[in-house]
């Protein structure tokens, strides 16, 4: 039975890349806009004060109307994953453990603090007299919020859903049930093994920025030769509840999968070193140059 007073959901992404927000209205969506469409910077990774403001827009009400905001991730399960990980293959990973601490602890820990603070400028903003508390902050796990990103505006009533990407808190790829307004997650893989981290190395490799040019590799695939010798890189076996080990101990310090090694990031996530090791392994040869067109050598391995 639907209340009087309808319910409305605000639902945020951001500090990461390609910042969003989405209104719902006693579970039915609104409005949803990325910030890139507004600042016109490409994956805009901040807060998407201008994507709010045109949910609310599209909603006919201001911040006081919201009665949550919930975030699409759980950063201090995330902080657990890295710290654990840093522990678990010291000293290995150091430099990378000493650039991504400052952030973290300055910043990722607090995101709940910092959500509230840039929610309560906007409210004020808005209504600059207006005696309006700010709405409670609530977060959910990554890949439920994959998961119900598909499900809920789906058509279906019930249906199994399967997310996969990089790596959220702990899951790379999770199999779920959604069936009228409930998910149930009843499996998943765990990082470091990951098939969205596999293809970030072929991105990597490739010279494109990852998290970026994903795309791009997958408009190439179109462009392979299915004679081509080079084989499977990975093979995930479907049922019995296991995984094949897709990734190395170097993958939870960098991008090395199933022991093809790719160098890591720089601070800015653009690849400033690849590695070789990565062609040799499958006789891809070098990879190509900055800047170079790729030929259809390279687009073998996107297939």
């Amino acid at each position: 039975m639907t209340s009087a007073t309808p319910r409305n959901i605000l639902g945020i992404s951001a500090y990461y890349h390609d910042s969003a927000a989405a209104l719902l209205r006693d579970g039915e969506l609104i409005a949803a806009a990325q910030q890139e469409r507004f600042t016109r910077k490409k994956h805009d990774a901040g807060f998407p004060a201008e994507a709010i403001r045109y949910c609310l827009e599209a909603g006919d009400l201001d911040l006081a109307g919201i009665d949550r905001v919930v975030f699409y991730d759980k950063p201090l399960i995330k902080f657990e994953r890295l710290l654990e990980t840093y522990l678990a293959f010291a000293p290995r990973g150091f430099s990378s453990f000493r650039r991504a601490m400052p952030i973290w602890l300055k910043e990722k820990l607090f995101l709940k603090r910092t959500l509230q603070d840039e929610i309560k400028d906007m409210l004020k903003a808005m209504a600059p007299d207006a005696a309006a508390e700010p709405p409670g902050v609530l977060f959910a796990e990554h890949h439920q919020s994959h998961a119900a990103s598909a499900f809920f505006p789906s058509p279906f009533d019930e249906a199994l859903i399967l997310t996969m990407d990089g790596v959220g808190e702990w899951a790379t790829c999770t199999l779920g049930f959604g069936q009228g307004k409930q998910i149930e997650m009843l499996d998943e893989i765990r990082y470091p093994h990951s098939l969205g981290l596999l293809y970030s190395a072929f991105t990597y490799y490739c010279g494109f920025k990852v998290n970026s040019g994903e795309y791009k590799l997958m408009g190439l695939a179109a462009y392979g030769d299915p004679n081509n010798p080079v084989g499977y890189i990975a093979k995930v076996p479907i049922g019995g509840g296991t995984v094949t080990q897709l990734a190395t101990a170097d993958a939870a310090i960098g991008l090395a999968i199933d022991g093809f090694v790719c160098l890591p990031f720089t601070s800015n996530r653009r690849p400033d070193r690849r590695g070789p090791a990565l062609a040799e392994a499958r006789g891809l040869g070098p990879p190509p140059a900055q800047g170079l067109m790729l030929g259809s050598r390279y687009s073998v391995i996107v297939e």
